[in-house]
């Protein structure tokens, strides 16, 4: 007689999802901040000092690091708070990650082309940091709103924290529009970012502090 079928109980298997999506995530972090110090090439040349020599490489560690950091405290909250994951809030995750594998390579470009007549240094830095919080907003939106993959949360504070990512994406996008000499946008752009960061306090009034 055939041994009866056993099934994996479906909390486990959601339980899995997460985790896996987890430990995906965390390892990408942790390769782009490694990589943040690989990003570490001092320019060894006669005549230069100690503070000429390393000022700049440490800028760019310094910079690469507390921007990725900022990305995986916000990332690591909403997934804190998420039950379950399902296939669009998978690879949307997956966008964002790509974003940030980008981020130490854009952020010494960024640095080392601050007097380029085009200022590609600062639309390309404005660009990603836009695209990183935009994606980090829209997998949340998705995931806490659209498919209520965090039960626990209300509406109100959902709406909160994906104000919160769009006000920063608007915020850099502002940026670039500016330098790229858009100056008719930049106004209701930025008054837009900052409308947004408004509605995200006034939303986060009165709600019950949560662990992020």
């Amino acid at each position: 007689m055939a041994p009866a079928a056993s099934h994996v109980p479906e909390e486990h298997i959601r339980q899995r999802h997460l985790d896996r999506l987890v430990m995906m995530s965390d390892g990408v972090f942790a390769i782009a901040l490694t990589l943040s110090a690989v990003e570490l090439r001092p320019e060894f040349e006669a005549g230069k000092s100690f503070f000429d020599i390393w000022a700049l490489p440490l800028g760019v560690y310094f910079m690469s690091f507390l921007l990725i950091a900022a990305v995986w405290v916000a990332h690591r909250r909403n997934l804190a708070h998420m039950s379950d994951v399902d296939g669009p809030s998978t690879w949307l995750n997956l966008l964002l990650l790509s974003l940030v594998g980008l981020l130490p390579v854009v952020v010494r470009y960024f640095l080392t082309n601050l007097d380029n007549a085009t200022h590609s240094g600062v639309v390309a830095y404005g660009a990603i940091v836009s695209a990183t919080y935009a994606s980090l907003g829209l997998a949340w939106g998705y995931s806490s709103l659209v498919a209520g993959l965090a039960p626990a949360l209300t509406r109100r504070r959902c709406f909160s924290w994906l104000a919160e990512y769009l006000f920063v994406a608007v915020i850099f996008l502002a940026m670039v529009l500016y330098t790229l000499g858009f100056t008719w946008a930049v106004v209701p752009v930025a008054a837009a970012g900052i409308g947004l960061r408004l509605v995200s306090l006034w939303l986060g009034r009165g709600e019950a502090p949560v662990r992020s």
